[in-house]
């Protein structure tokens, strides 16, 4: 089994490679045709001006609304690129192609309704391999709507549950191989790495577990897609023999919000879902695709390979806190809690989990308070930790940040953490079933026994606490009622925001 010094491997850019992803071709094609005088009569509306818009230029920008231009334009569709290989290319296929080429991947498309969308994607492709796979139970709430509207059988693997930080994380390759042999009509495995805390997965390991049944392993690796972008970082997923990846690059990389990518990695299995995979993004992809997300993201790729110095400096930062922490009084760094998870080899350093336990606050009082009185937002908080999120090429304001930490009140008496992740419900109804079951709302009180009509997720991580189709319980309730009524909760699904009121199976 690597270790996880082993995953802290990628390989180096040459300078023929830097200089290669100095371009960005869909960026400066939009470029290039915003700077031309045309009047437009088209989509959309707002047709370039802000006389026309003065709301939405106020948001954006009037720049902005000149390169937002509608997909097929001919400027950008007929306008060709040369390839390395024989044949010509549009601006945005370069653009992916370039992609592929930094993550290392056999081929990349650009998306446009975020790693949620991804995973509508992948669950479909999953379907079209056959009926059932083999799933991470803590996988993304989109993953598990894709599996319920595909009507896909899931054979769930339950990960690791960090019930202290209030965390979940992985799976590891021995869990995969007994759930497939298991279940041998599985056609596919859908696992999460690294998790919402930054715990990383023998991916290696998992896909030659899944290669040695016959079936695709696809990774939603949607924290993780600054991976495989700098020596100093942990390697990719589709380096380390993934089939199909949803990477979500706004999350760390830095385009803009709802841009995304797919990635399809090497060897036989994937090489047989190209074209599936093609013909499904096709579909969901929208017809009127922003321009301005896709340039983003051609923008955000060329950004992070071009100036290794920028992930130097964020590294810096993060690290900067954990030293900072470890010395503290009050605070705690998590960072161990993570690496003694079962399932991980290694840990996302731009990931920062700051154990409240012990400083006379609670992770959610924390969140709060340093919003409210600091104007300083963090990723995320449980009862019990601060997750902070640092953008892999934006160094963090250190002293800020340390400053409004120490400046949290302490109480005098250590205060109580009630909420802990429950554990998964017991099913009384297939996914599909209950999802498009007649249903009825009832009160909370009158929940209990009832099957969940709805996907709930306590938000972030998006971690479905409650599957469609499971039987509700006190525990799990509680636990999304307590979510609900913190500072900065919110489920995911619910019809009623306080969780007064449930969806249940009629």
């Amino acid at each position: 089994m690597p270790t996880a010094s082993s995953i802290s491997s990628v390989p180096v850019a040459d300078a023929a490679f830097i200089e290669r992803h100095r371009e960005t071709p869909y960026s400066t094609a939009i470029r290039t045709l915003a700077q031309e005088d045309w009047q437009r009569i088209m989509v959309p509306g707002h047709q370039a001006s802000a006389v026309n818009s003065p709301g939405v230029a106020g948001l954006v920008g009037e720049h902005a609304l000149t390169m937002d231009f509608p997909m097929l334009f001919s400027g950008i569709d007929q306008q060709t690129w040369k390839l390395t290989t024989p044949g010509r290319i549009t601006p945005i296929m370069r653009a992916q192609e370039l992609a592929a080429e930094a993550w290392g991947a056999a081929r990349t498309w650009f998306i446009t309704t975020g790693a949620s969308g991804g995973n509508h994607i992948a669950t479909t492709v999953a379907r079209a391999l056959g009926m059932e796979t083999v799933v991470q139970r803590s996988v993304h709430s989109s993953v598990i709507d894709g599996i319920t509207h595909s009507n896909l059988t899931p054979h769930f693997v339950h990960g690791a549950v960090d019930t202290g930080l209030g965390s979940n994380h992985g799976v590891t390759a021995e869990q995969v191989d007994q759930a497939l042999t298991a279940n041998p009509q599985s056609a596919s495995v859908y696992i999460v790495s690294p998790s919402y805390f930054g715990a990383i997965a023998d991916v290696e390991a998992i896909a030659k577990v899944a290669h040695a049944h016959g079936v695709p392993l696809i990774v939603d690796e949607a924290w993780g897609s600054h991976f495989g972008l700098h020596p100093k970082l942990p390697v990719n997923a589709a380096r380390l023999g993934a089939d199909l990846v949803i990477s979500s690059t706004h999350k760390a990389v830095g385009s803009l919000t709802q841009s995304a990518m797919l990635q399809l990695g090497h060897g036989p299995l994937a090489k047989d879902m190209e074209t599936l995979v093609d013909r499904v993004v096709r579909s969901y992809q929208s017809t009127s695709t922003s321009a301005l997300l896709l340039a983003s993201l051609d923008e955000a790729r060329s950004h992070i390979v071009t100036h290794p110095e920028m992930v130097e400096r964020a590294l810096e930062s993060a690290e900067e806190i954990r030293r900072r922490v470890r010395a503290d009084r009050r605070f705690r760094d998590a960072t161990p809690d993570i690496l003694a998870s079962p399932d991980a080899i290694g840990n996302d350093p731009f990931k920062i989990a700051i154990d409240t336990r012990g400083a006379g606050i609670t992770g959610d009082d924390a969140h709060y308070q340093l919003l409210r009185d600091h104007r300083l937002y963090c990723e995320l908080s449980t009862t019990s930790a601060l997750l902070l999120l640092v953008g892999a090429t934006s160094p963090v304001d250190v002293d800020r940040f340390w400053n409004s930490l120490q400046a949290l009140p302490e109480a005098e008496i250590e205060p109580e953490r009630p909420f802990t992740l429950p554990a998964s419900c017991e099913r009384g109804m297939g996914l599909n079933e209950a999802f498009f079951a007649k249903v009825e709302t009832v009160p909370y009180t009158e929940a209990v026994g009832r099957i969940s009509a709805d996907s709930l997720a306590a938000y972030p991580p998006g971690v479905p606490n409650v599957l469609p189709g499971e039987i509700l319980n006190d525990e799990v309730i509680a636990f999304l009622r307590g979510t609900a009524a913190a500072p900065s909760g919110y489920v995911r699904g619910a019809n009623d925001p306080a969780l007064d009121a449930f969806r249940v199976v009629a």
